[in-house]
């Protein structure tokens, strides 16, 4: 781990390929995503703990910061502007904000109902947010860190292959209570993880509680 956490307190979680992962962030915590094999997408979605109706907007996100695109310096925040959580380091240098989450429904549009089968982030995100009560009604547009989704001249979106590598990390800092909902993406059928999906790591750190 790295000695820039030696200080402070941590929890580690490895998220196994394909699984959720959740967790509430206390205002001033911080998550880090480690991408531990490379190319790895993770789906993501926020909530204020406190309130979940208040959550993470990409629209309200994206006018705020002027730029579809997310790394250091971003404040993801709900449809009321309210900011959840700050992106306070980055190693990978871009995540995207318009490319969704898989579906065994956008599984069978896209890639043929021969992959309606396939486990996906939006069954992830359910089984995940049933734990603290969250429905479908509740699953709104996601952030995809790590994921390479550019936007051409004529606004045509692509996934392509990632820009991600071993070990690169983004870290975020809670800016008030936040319930994070992870899908550690399961997709095969386009190369958002370079079609062979591997787990990522989650540390949830307290700034100097172990000083």
């Amino acid at each position: 781990m790295s000695t820039a956490y030696e200080s402070q307190l941590e929890v580690s979680v490895d998220v196994p390929a394909r699984a959720p992962y959740s967790t509430v962030l206390k205002r001033g915590q911080e998550l880090a995503i480690i991408d531990l094999g490379g190319n790895q997408a993770v789906d993501f979605l926020c909530y204020d703990a406190n309130d979940t109706s208040k959550r993470y907007s990409a629209a309200a996100t994206i006018a705020a910061q002027g730029n579809i695109f997310l790394t250091t310096g971003s404040v993801l925040r709900t449809q009321e502007g309210a900011p959840l959580l700050t992106v306070v380091a980055d190693t990978c240098g871009r995540h995207d904000t318009l490319g969704g989450a898989c579906s065994k429904e956008s599984n069978s549009l896209r890639y043929g109902q021969h992959t309606r089968h396939q486990h996906a982030c939006v069954e992830n995100f359910l089984i995940e947010g049933a734990k603290w009560g969250l429905g479908k009604r509740d699953l709104v547009s996601n952030v995809n860190w790590y994921m390479n989704v550019p936007v051409e001249e004529d606004g045509t979106l692509g996934i392509v292959d990632g820009i991600s590598a071993p070990g690169l990390e983004v870290r975020l800092r809670a800016e008030t209570d936040v319930l994070v909902l992870v899908s550690n993406c399961p997709q095969i059928n386009n190369p958002c993880n370079g079609f062979d999906p591997t787990p990522v790591r989650m540390v949830v750190i307290s700034p100097g509680a172990g000083a």
